[in-house]
């Protein structure tokens, strides 16, 4: 039996693990066993236990409540805890996902103590060294033994970075791997969409129509600590609503929603907390999420996972960032990057909703939990 270690820490994560746990269940009993680590980097009932239930995950067998802090604490402190996690019971593999501080954390307490790192989302670049995730992205890659790459681009990324031309080998004395997967991501939209209808009553709930409203998140540190940042996007999106006559939601981050009052301007508040047309909501649950995705009339995000889940669900996407992970997405003309720039906000509102966008099948075939489990199964037997 392998046993696996499943690494997870942010709500995303919780989500993309919700593929593999599955794949564990039907295809892979008998021959893996997963346990599940949730280092609390951010944990709030509506953005980690709630989405257990929903998602059928099983609970975490650890919790270490680490909780938020500096960059260096956060890391150190998770290094530290998962090390006696992988010192207190025998696991073959450490299954990672994405860029946070957990994935980090896992890749470098696991490699240290000689256990092979299995990193979902391999290969992601946005290209931009002062995103904390970039270098998170690059510091799992270097460490792991089996790369999953979700797109081809992905798999260009590593071939220039010379992962395929001089693979290393590791303690183990195994070679590693980069495998192109597919997204675990798609996987878990197809799944789910049919139950998102039948089991979310979002759009009835907060009031708004098909077609007749824009989506809207905005969480990075980048806009919501820059006070001229979050105006520029808020300002600009209200103006939008008030000027096209169309609804906004916009669901908000535990983290936002407190930073809304200290960072953003009396007047761009009161206007914000007051428009008629906007509906400000809690953080969304995976299904509502869902539901809201494939109504918009078009998505505004600063969040990479929310790019992808639009274009899976065909709504075109403004990218509230300098760049963007998911150049497939902006290369195929179905996101447009605005950064916080308010000309470029509603020139992506102006293209975006009036034109009709491809959504071509760049993310695989809905089989990529399965292929992952395929290949860490073959690489530890």
């Amino acid at each position: 039996m392998i046993r696996l270690l499943t690494v997870i820490g942010a709500r995303p994560q919780i989500i993309k693990a919700a593929a593999i746990s599955r794949a564990v269940k039907s295809r892979f009993a008998g021959q893996v066993e997963e346990k599940i680590l949730h280092t609390g980097q951010h944990y709030d009932e509506n953005m980690s236990a709630v989405f257990f239930e929903e998602l059928g995950i099983p609970k975490p067998d650890y919790h270490l409540g680490v909780g938020s802090g500096p960059h260096g604490e956060q890391t150190a402190k998770m290094i530290a805890k998962i090390e006696e996690v992988l010192n207190s019971e025998r696991f073959d593999g450490v299954l990672l996902y994405g860029d946070t501080n957990s994935t980090l954390a896992g890749a470098v307490a696991a490699s240290k103590m000689d256990v092979p790192v299995f990193h979902v989302e391999a290969g992601l670049r946005s290209f931009n060294m002062t995103m904390p995730e970039e270098i998170n992205r690059i510091v799992c890659d270097q460490l792991s033994s089996i790369l999953f790459a979700p797109t081809q681009t992905a798999c260009d990324n590593l071939r220039a970075e010379g992962f395929y031309d001089s693979p290393a080998r590791f303690k183990n004395g195994k070679q590693r791997l980069v495998v192109n997967a597919g997204d675990v991501m798609y996987d878990n939209s197809m799944y789910f969409a049919s139950l998102a209808g039948q089991r979310s009553d979002i759009l009835s709930r907060i009031g708004v129509t098909p077609g007749k409203y824009i989506l809207a998140t905005i969480h990075r540190p980048g806009n919501t600590d820059d006070p001229e940042r979050l105006r520029a996007i808020l300002s600009t999106l209200l103006e939008i609503t008030e000027t096209e006559g169309i609804d906004m939601v916009l669901p908000l981050h535990p983290r936002t929603r407190a930073l809304l009052g200290k960072n953003l301007d009396a007047g761009t508040y009161a206007r914000l907390m007051n428009a008629p047309r906007v509906r400000v909501i809690p953080p969304a649950s995976f299904f509502d999420i869902i539901v809201l995705e494939k109504n918009a009339r078009i998505v505004m995000t600063d969040s990479g996972g929310v790019q992808k889940e639009a274009f899976f669900f065909g709504r075109p996407c403004a990218i509230l960032r300098p760049e963007t992970e998911w150049v497939e997405i902006v290369r195929h003309q179905a996101g447009i990057i605005t950064d916080a720039d308010p000309d470029r906000i509603r020139e992506a509102y102006r293209r975006l909703s009036g034109r009709e966008v491809a959504f071509p099948p760049l993310f695989g075939d809905g089989k990529a939990s399965e292929r992952i489990l395929e290949a860490i199964v073959s690489y530890l037997s």
